[in-house]
């Protein structure tokens, strides 16, 4: 245990003084220079306004952990320029890689034509080394979002920025005294290859939390011996430990607030009485982070950019890809900004203060959770092998007898024939469809979290027209073998999804998973719908948690060819991933 107490602690908590820039600052503290190819800058990022930009990829040294370490940065920071835009103006950015591998930038939530998008080998062929790539397109949108590099592993190793967009009527602006935008993020001493080597000889390999034998001893002690022991033999033969939570934990992550480490701890200044405005963005490549203020409310009235009726809670929780607005009004000194990873191995954390110096309290992590048996088996405790296979890989299925069959969701299972192979270890034949679940470390914790019930896009759907049709798509996976699909079908074997230019489609995501998968369909706004089939809101990355069954609304209305993905790095990495080709 003291072998691994040491290293976790530096990766959990980073330097004494933050990331800094290596042979500039020592450990003194930070100390910001210049946007410089080969001087990353990281904790305040430049914010870049108008509708020209010059955004430059290259390598830069950075030092989290003690370690020097090349980043992949833009205009050599970390977190890239902020980049601020107006609804309505036609934006310009050019993009040169000066890295010695090919790059690229997607516009995350952002609706453009197809060939803007980003994505190598879909929308098209990436920025080779030396060469610049003009992106340019009208913004038809406001709110908050991102951009990231969609090449390689390159998120993790620092290519992310925020986006801000101004709306055309400032009257619809959320008003606020101040404004910050709050990216966290994940970072990783190690090479993200190497990573994911370690993960498919061992997909555990970076849980830290497994089951012990205290942990046996105290279900004896509290169950009886039979039930302990029958308890660990299920988990034994289903191969699969009920702390798997996250792939990647902070056995080798440093969680990161706008590229500062824990000790380094970000400030966001802000005067008694102010209303203050946080732009949260979860860029992390692999992490779930589960955000609360200790001491402040957090009025959540944006979530992927789009307005909410406005919900107060304590917490929040948010995956890759995932922004959520909220506003706060600090009354006393000082505020720790805490961000807790899902598996609890680590947080990111900032301070909101009146000056300089000033900290609060830090909280300490939430104990670690088990997964539930509704986390593994769904509604019932139905187990794979017994459902209908349906006999079909297009996953299309009508809904139940009644005078419109497709007003409300379809509930029959349909597993498709790929799905019984080696690249799936379990099945869910009776999901779970509440939206009301904070999910697992979150339930009955004393506090009011936000879930994805709570949420109501102000001026409801975009389109007011029922689905012609639905589409099922099952999101797999064999942890043991650290393979992961959709339909047990791996990218590289799979054929695109078809939607045509104009209908409105249901789609529903069914979890045969333990884990939370946030899902991303580039180019279109997925409408996410009640199990009744009401509308909620409009969204670009839906979270998707274990044994759970979704659905909602997309209305095909930009031609061209879409990535569709786990936003989990390595999940998408290794298979959970289709094209959607719209015409």
């Amino acid at each position: 245990m003291s072998q691994f107490f040491l290293p976790r602690r530096r990766f959990v908590q980073g330097l004494v003084a933050g990331g800094v820039m290596v042979g500039l600052s020592g450990l003194n503290g930070p100390t910001w220079a210049k946007a410089d190819p080969k001087n990353t800058q990281t904790g305040s990022a430049a914010v870049l306004s108008g509708t020209e930009f010059d955004l430059v990829i290259d390598e830069s040294m950075v030092n989290f952990t003690g370690t020097p370490r090349l980043a992949t940065t833009i205009n050599g920071t970390l977190p890239g320029p902020t980049l601020r835009w107006r609804e309505g103006d036609t934006v310009t950015i050019r993009v040169t890689n000066r890295l010695n591998e090919p790059s690229s930038i997607h516009w995350h939530g952002i609706i453009l034509p197809f060939q803007m998008d980003g994505v190598p080998g879909i929308s098209f062929d990436g920025i080779p080394p030396g060469a610049t790539f003009t992106y340019r397109f009208k913004v038809s949108q406001s709110g908050s979002y991102w951009y990231h590099s969609h090449s390689g592993m390159q998120e993790l190793t620092g290519m992310y920025g925020g986006i801000i967009i101004d709306p055309a009527d400032s009257a619809k602006d959320i008003r606020a005294d101040r404004d910050y935008t709050v990216l966290l993020s994940d970072w990783s001493d190690e090479d993200p290859m190497r990573i994911l080597s370690k993960l498919m000889v061992q997909g555990d390999y970076y849980n830290y939390n497994k089951p012990t034998v205290v942990d046996f001893f105290r279900d004896v002690a509290q169950n009886g011996v039979k039930r302990a022991m029958d308890k660990r033999k299920m988990w034994n033969e289903m191969r699969m430990s009920p702390t798997d939570l996250a792939d990647v934990s902070g056995a080798t992550l440093t969680y990161l607030v706008n590229g500062v480490t824990p000790a380094g701890n970000w400030m966001g200044q802000f005067k008694p009485g102010e209303k203050v405005r946080l732009r949260f963005i979860n860029g992390a490549a692999h992490t779930f982070f589960d955000v609360r203020i200790p001491g402040l409310k957090l009025k959540v009235v944006q979530v992927d950019g789009q307005n909410i009726e406005p919900v107060s809670v304590d917490d929040f929780r948010f995956g890759p890809g995932e922004t959520y607005d909220v506003l706060v009004e600090p009354k006393d000194d000082a505020y720790t900004l805490f961000a807790q990873s899902m598996d609890r191995s680590g947080y990111a954390r900032g301070t909101l203060a009146v000056k300089e110096g000033l900290t609060a309290p830090v909280p300490a992590l939430d104990k670690v959770e088990w997964l539930s048996m509704s986390d593994m088996m769904g509604s019932m405790g139905g187990m794979g092998g017994m459902g209908d296979m349906g006999g079909m890989d297009g996953m299309e299925g009508m809904s139940g007898m009644n005078d419109d069959p497709l007003k409300t969701p379809s509930a029959t299972v349909r597993h498709a024939r790929t799905e019984y192979g080696a690249t799936t270890d379990m099945r869910v034949d009776m999901p779970r469809n509440n939206l009301d679940d904070p999910g697992v470390g979150l339930r009955n914790n004393g506090r009011r979290v936000l879930t994805l019930a709570d949420l109501h896009t102000i001026g409801g759907p975009m389109d007011q027209r029922g689905p012609s049709r639905e589409v099922e798509l099952h999101l797999t996976g064999n942890m043991e073998r650290y393979a992961w699909s959709m339909d047990g079908v791996s990218f590289s074997d799979s054929t695109p999804v078809h939607f045509r230019r104009g209908e409105r489609v249901r789609v529903i995501l069914h979890n045969d998973t333990m884990m939370t998968h946030p899902m991303h369909m580039h180019g279109l706004w997925s409408e996410l719908e009640t199990p009744e089939g009401e509308f909620l809101a409009r969204r670009h990355t839906i979270p998707v948690q274990p044994a759970q069954r979704v659905s909602f609304l997309v209305t095909a209305d930009a031609l061209g060819r879409w990535a569709w993905h786990c936003h989990l790095m390595f999940h998408m990495e290794m298979g959970m991933f289709r094209e959607v080709v719209v015409a």
